[in-house]
């Protein structure tokens, strides 16, 4: 499906050293985005995605930044910008759950961190893509696709209320600003995953949730991140040019 190395302007990944997101660059790639391959901590991550990239001719550059942190969200964007050329679209995937505790146990510093990357970090990367992007603002227009997670629909009780808490408020603000731009040529939705196949359980203490999981789900499994990373790349592609302000699922029919 490439229609060109790069020739669909440069992509913008948050969090791309695993998971979600690296399937998400990898996928892009193929179909002809450059990729910013974005990582806060996963640098090794990061530089695998990017060379797999390179390897099938592709156009791919690592890029550290910490969404939470505004300077570093400026740099990333002036050094994709520079180095892969005009940002036509921004995948906000980068994201942390504070850790799995009920409400009586969690921290304030669990709440900040959960809200300033997946939600600050996501408001904040937006706003540089719309900089960029909006027509009425000399772009030429583009996509942004925040991933979300179905835990905003379902409260993530008695694991991570505060990560749902943060997700809800990417799913309004996803809403939000796609009636802001919609006429200045820029779409916005977000991906709502359930149970997916990635490193983040165990990261966070529980290597075995897969497993617990799995049954409760309606197609009796998890996801994979190749699965979901389709349906980013549908929702930036022109086959979804009159869908903005849409929350897909992709949950297995949880």
């Amino acid at each position: 499906m490439r229609n060109g190395i790069g020739n669909l302007g440069t992509l913008i990944v948050t969090g791309a050293s695993r998971g979600i997101g690296a399937a998400t660059a990898r996928l892009a790639a193929k179909h002809g985005y450059a990729l910013a391959v974005n990582f806060s901590t996963g640098q090794a991550g990061a530089n695998r995605v990017a060379t797999e990239i390179q390897n099938e001719r592709g156009r791919a550059l690592p890029i550290h930044a910490d969404v939470s942190r505004e300077d570093q969200i400026l740099q990333l964007f002036q050094t994709a910008e520079r180095e892969l050329g005009p940002i036509t679209a921004l995948v906000n995937n980068a994201g942390v759950t504070g850790g799995f505790a009920r409400v009586e146990n969690i921290t304030a510093e669990a709440i900040e961190k959960a809200f300033s990357v997946n939600v600050t970090g996501t408001i904040l990367c937006a706003r540089e893509a719309v900089r960029r992007m909006s027509t009425k603002r000399g772009g030429s227009g583009g996509a942004i696709v925040n991933i979300s997670s179905i835990a905003a629909r379902t409260g993530g009780a008695g694991e991570w209320v505060h990560y749902a808490a943060a997700k809800g408020a990417v799913d309004t603000f996803t809403i939000g600003l796609a009636r802001e731009v919609a006429a200045e040529g820029i779409r916005v939705n977000a991906v709502s995953p359930g149970l997916v196949d990635t490193e983040i359980h165990a990261a966070n203490g529980e290597p075995g949730r897969l497993e617990r999981l799995g049954p409760t789900i309606p197609m009796n499994r998890a996801g994979k991140p190749e699965e979901v990373a389709e349906a980013v790349l549908w929702l930036l592609s022109p086959a979804a040019s009159y869908v903005t302000g849409s929350i897909l699922e992709i949950g297995g029919g949880r």
